[in-house]
Formats: structure tokens, sequence, C-alpha cells
């Protein structure tokens, strides 16, 4: 048998950014910059070891936080806005050499500046890196949006040059795109080095490149405050699916105590009438209502409702259906707080059930989240299970079903 190679993936990370301080720390579409990169590793099958090198202590703490080791602290002198990346893994290779015998067969660069990566591209690169015993590193790359044969340099005179010759074609500035070489140009998004490339070339490249293509969509590289705001946008884009820190979904419970649900657009659909008296009405399903009893037939779990809205109708459907409500509650992380509390409850035996934003804040006070079909969509990002079916519209229903069909929940 082949052994399993050892591949280390290293997040460079200093603390000093100018253009944007702090900027690995920057929130980017709901998660510190830097987790996009931890967790691109984290979820690679063949990468075996996850480290970032940093000078910056918050941004160790934040990195320990989601998932990734510090063993040690990048030296300064490797921390400087001019410092190349070269001597940050020489660094690392010889401290984890030295302190702990360590030394992979390969390292994988995995810039933060570049967080849209396409799930699965990290581990197609080591595959890559793998297949090419030559190679010296796999290096990402998308198509160059601009041919660099039609560009042009400034000389001392003011005058224009070529940027680039082009053999056998005299003036390639002047040539049909369609007869020019295509041109790629290199992103922040991976590399894949071999150890003997950093120690003995003294190079994060070598001599023998590999190229791994990436869909341009994914192209992004965060330099001013207005990227972070622009390009979050790309992680809800429906034509992409990136590696997201914040879809790292939880298993269903093995066993489940309390169903909790948020009232409007869970056991409604989201809407209200209102006559012309202001008294109002909404429109909820006998499908969820036969769900509820189904649920207090057949187990013990204990049905919960928390709603924003303190509202007479509210409080009919639950004493409609035989149902607790808390009502008025604009901190409903802690409510569920006190009741695990005042109740002696285990957070991880509970299960929300929500669909805006002000849901999301009991997510680490619950076991789990799940959200109708037709939730905000950052509420679709984050929770641990979407049904199928909309608010209102046998969303509960479907919940329950699923909550019956668990075989360990407690009778």
């Amino acid at each position: 048998m082949v052994a399993k190679p050892e591949v280390l993936a290293l997040i460079p990370a200093r603390g000093g950014s100018k253009g944007i301080p702090r900027k690995n720390l920057r929130e980017f579409a709901g998660a510190p910059l830097i987790a996009y990169s931890i967790t691109a590793a984290l979820q690679a099958d063949l990468v075996t070891r996850v480290i970032v090198s940093t000078d910056d202590a918050g941004i160790a703490e934040t990195a320990r936080a989601w998932g990734a080791e510090t063993p040690f602290v990048r030296p300064a002198e490797f921390a400087q806005d001019d410092s190349t990346d070269l001597p940050v893994f020489q660094h690392a290779f010889y401290w984890l050499w030295e302190n702990e015998g360590y030394r992979p067969d390969m390292v994988v660069q995995l810039r933060p500046t570049s967080p849209v990566r396409p799930r699965g591209l990290v581990d197609e690169a080591i595959r890559k890196m793998s297949g090419h015993p030559d190679a010296d590193c796999v290096r990402g790359v998308v198509p160059s949006t601009q041919n660099p044969y039609k560009m042009w340099q400034i000389d001392a005179e003011g005058s224009l040059e070529p940027l680039l010759s082009l053999p056998g074609v005299p003036e390639p500035y002047n040539a049909p795109r369609q007869s020019l070489p295509p041109t790629y140009w290199q992103t922040g998004h991976i590399d894949v080095i071999r150890t003997e490339t950093i120690l003995e070339k003294k190079s994060l490249t070598g001599d023998v490149l590999i190229p791994i293509l990436i869909d341009p969509l994914y192209t992004v590289d965060i330099d001013t405050p207005a990227d972070l705001q622009r390009y979050a946008q790309l992680m809800g884009d429906s034509r992409l699916d990136p590696v997201d820190p914040l879809k790292q979904r939880r298993k269903f419970p093995a066993r489940v105590s309390y169903l909790v649900m948020d009232f409007d657009g869970v056991m409604t659909d989201d809407k209200v009438y209102v006559d012309q008296d202001g008294r109002e009405s909404v429109r909820c399903s006998r499908s969820d209502g036969s769900g509820i009893h189904m649920l207090r037939a057949n187990t013990s779990i204990h049905p919960l409702i928390i709603s924003r809205e303190k509202n007479p109708v509210v409080s009919a459907r639950a004493k409609k259906l035989d149902i607790e409500v808390c009502q008025a509650v604009f901190h409903k992380d802690q409510v569920i707080q006190a009741l695990v509390q005042e109740r002696k409850l285990d957070k991880n035996e509970i299960i929300f059930i929500g669909n805006d934003l002000p849901d999301l804040v009991v997510i680490p006070y619950v076991g789990f989240f799940a959200c109708p079909s037709d939730a905000q969509p950052e509420v679709l990002r984050r929770a641990d299970l979407v049904l199928c079916h909309k608010g209102g519209d046998g969303a509960i229903r479907e919940l329950v079903e699923i909550i019956l069909n668990k075989s360990e929940i407690e009778e």
C-alpha cells in the first residue's frame, strides 16, 4: 500500500494590514475572513494538519476558535508590509522540525484574501500534485480577463512600449484576440508545494508548475473595505458552490426533548390580514396542527412557541394546539438560555425552527436549527436543515415527521 502523504495546510495571516486594519478578523458574509481558509482546509479529506502562521494574538485566538492550530508566533521580521511568503514558510518548517520533529510531504497555502473557494478544490489540487511526481507546485489560476499581449509600458521618454513580444507575430497588440495564446491569472485560492521545493530549492514555486483551473466567478481578492461587502454577495450566488464556514451543518439530535418554534413565517405564511378596524388575522396550516398532535401523541417532546409579537392570534393558536407560548420576546437566545437553566435541559436536545434574521441568535444555544424553504437567504445559509415546505404550509408537519422517523428518540 502507498502511504498517505502528510499534507500541511498553512494559512498566512499577519496582523498589520494597512489597507484594511485587522483584515483577517473582519467579518465577511457573517464569519471572520480567516475562517474561510481554515474551513476549506478542515473540510479537505487529504489535509492532515491545519496551522495559521500569525504574529497577532487576536488572529491566533480566532484561528483556534475555528479549528486551526497556532503552535508558534511568527517573528515580526516576517510580518512586515514588504515581507515575502518564502521566509514565512521556511520559518514554519524549521520551527515544526526543531520543536516537534514534524515535516510534511507537501504544504497547501490558502490565502485568507481569496475566501470564495469551490468546494473540493483543495483535495483536487492535492491529487493533481500527487499525480505529477515531477511537479514542484500546483497553482490555482483563472483565465485572464485582459490579454497581456495587448498591454503596454511607458518608457522614460513617455512613449508606449509593448509589455510582451510574441515570436512569429510582429505586432501582437494589433492582432485579433483569437490569434493570441490564452493566458491565465494566478489567484490566491490555492498553492500546493512540495517540501523539497521550499527547503532545497528555496522557492514557493520551483521549476515545474502545474495549473489547476478555477471558474473565474470565484475570483476574489480582498484589498479594500468595499471589497468585503461587494464580494460577500458571492456566498449567496446560486451559480457557485463555495466552502462556507457557516454551513458546517450539525447532525440531527439523537434525542429530542424540546421543539421550539417561531410563529410568524413558521406556523404562518408570514402574512397578516388587517380589517378596517385594525384587527389582525393570520393563515395557518391544519397540516401543521396535525403534526403537533402527532408529536404529542407519540413522544414526550415538549412543543413551545417563542414569538416577537404580543398578539391575541398567537395566544389563540397556541391554546388551540395546547402549546406553551412565550410572547413579546425580543431576545430569543436569552429566553432559551433561561429555560435551559431553570428546567435543567440539555441544549443539544433542543430543536428550533425559525425563518428570519432575529432567529439566528439562538443557534449556539440549541442542538439543531431548522427553517422553512422560504426563510430569509441568510437563514437558509446557516440552518442545519432546510425543509422542503414553506412556512405556514406544512413545514412544521414535515419536521415532526422527520423527528418521528428517528429511531433513537426517547418515548
